[in-house]
């Protein structure tokens, strides 16, 4: 509204202006008309006072207001022509301020538009002197005045009614998508926004927000998922040594048997400790980019350190790793990270490798160059069928294939991934016959 109302004073101001404008040139073209007319009258034609002022008057069909003209004589200092008695002083005020100019010069002397002209004839010297008030032209402007102003108001009461029409044309939509947007709870994330028209801004906006949407349930249900794993993860071991607890005291019993059924609540003890401290990583994975500490790493190093942590956990596991594609500079083994948790998810790929093979091994395939570093993990243990290799990184998920064969709870490649995402990495997964693959790719920046 602001704009329009600029924009309307803006084009009002410039049609009064060039108008005034107009009007005084016109005016002061009159006044050269007139002065011209009286010099040829009264000079060439030698014509009596009386009739010089019948004949200017006679030329212009449309009189003056209050119109004086005068001829006077610089040499004699007097008077040569006069329509009008002047006042006292008039010629010595006004010549001056004309005599500097070679041309017909344009003033106002008060409400009076005035008109001086320098005409000489032999050694003779005239001033010719015409002034005039121009009414016409003011009424004109004044009418115009109005006109204008009239003009703006109806613009903007246009305007805004125009502003008012469309704005709440184009808005309605708005009101039913409120509606619909107020009638999403968590109890129906499946619900999305209806809009007829998916190619306007407002159709944009609405794609935009069910993208959201969708992100959101997908979360939910993945919150769901989580916690029902959890659940039935801690309730196994917790059932277990509480009924353990529960037959343990039925009776009294002798200590070989105490110190049997106290190993086995220790197991499970483990088994519980081990499955908390999971969680604890994966919670602390789930951060922001921003607040993780980054140093410069040496990948190759980190992989020693990871193989020397995880043979000190479980010395039976076979661990090879590969440095035939050793780079010759230094700067290509290292990337900016967080050690502590690519250390996590290396042990976690390694210890996977082990767990799942035949043999307890793993082979570790390490590759740098300026602009990346791939590590691999290779066993042969069973195959992961293909329709769960895009579910394998979610948490708690199990293969039916890996899990009959060995004891876990789904979190460590949960773990992994998270981790990797975080580095700014990629991880990706090959299973066939032969031998599982898993490899990450960090990329230079």
């Amino acid at each position: 509204m602001a704009i329009v109302t600029a924009i309307l004073l803006f084009f009002s101001v410039g049609v009064y202006f060039f108008s005034k404008l107009y009007l005084e040139k016109r005016f002061f073209k009159r006044l050269q008309d007139r002065a011209i007319t009286t010099t040829t009258l009264l000079f060439d034609l030698q014509t009596a006072d009386t009739t010089v002022l019948k004949l200017v008057n006679t030329a212009d069909k449309e009189l003056l207001s209050d119109e004086s003209i005068y001829v006077y004589d610089e040499n004699l200092k007097k008077l040569v022509f006069a329509s009008q008695e002047p006042y006292s002083g008039l010629f010595e005020e006004l010549i001056p301020n004309i005599q500097q100019q070679s041309k017909p010069t344009y003033y106002y002397a008060g409400f009076y538009q005035t008109l001086g002209i320098h005409l000489k004839k032999g050694k003779a010297s005239y001033w010719v002197i015409v002034s005039a008030i121009d009414k016409n032209g003011k009424e004109a402007l004044e009418d115009l005045r109005k006109i204008l102003t009239i003009m703006v108001l109806v613009g903007l009461l246009l305007s805004g009614l125009s502003g008012w029409f469309f704005a709440d044309k184009a808005l309605s939509p708005m009101s039913g998508i409120i509606t619909q947007v107020n009638e999403i709870f968590p109890a129906n994330t499946e619900r999305r926004v209806e809009h007829p028209n998916r190619s306007d801004e407002i159709g944009r906006l609405v794609a935009t927000f069910n993208q959201l949407l969708d992100r959101i349930q997908e979360a939910f249900t993945m919150q769901k998922m989580f916690i029902a794993n959890v659940s039935h993860e801690l309730k196994n071991p917790l059932t277990k040594i509480y009924s353990q607890i529960d037959i343990t005291l039925l009776q009294k019993r002798t200590p070989e048997e105490y110190e049997e059924s106290l190993k086995s609540l220790q197991e499970d003890t483990r088994t519980l400790t081990q499955l908390t401290n999971t969680l604890l990583n994966l919670a602390n994975t789930v951060v922001n980019t921003e607040t993780i500490q980054r140093i410069p790493i040496r990948m190759d190093e980190l992989l020693w350190e990871a193989k020397s942590q995880l043979k000190k956990w479980h010395e039976d596991y076979v661990i090879n790793i590969d440095f035939s594609d050793f780079p010759e500079e230094e700067e290509a083994l290292i990337i900016e990270g967080n050690e502590a948790s690519l250390k996590i998810a290396i042990m976690n790929l390694m210890d996977n490798a082990c767990k799942f093979s035949e043999n307890s091994s793993v082979f570790v395939s390490f590759s740098a160059t300026i602009h990346e570093i791939k590590i691999s993990f290779m066993n042969n243990g069973p195959i992961i069928p293909k329709a769960d290799l895009p579910y394998i990184f979610l948490p708690f998920y199990r293969s039916n294939a890996t899990a009959k064969a060995t004891k876990g709870h789904g979190v460590g490649l949960a773990i992994v991934s998270q981790i990797v995402k975080l580095q700014n990495g990629n991880i990706s997964v090959v299973s066939t016959i032969n031998e599982t693959v898993f490899t990450l790719v960090f990329a230079k920046s």
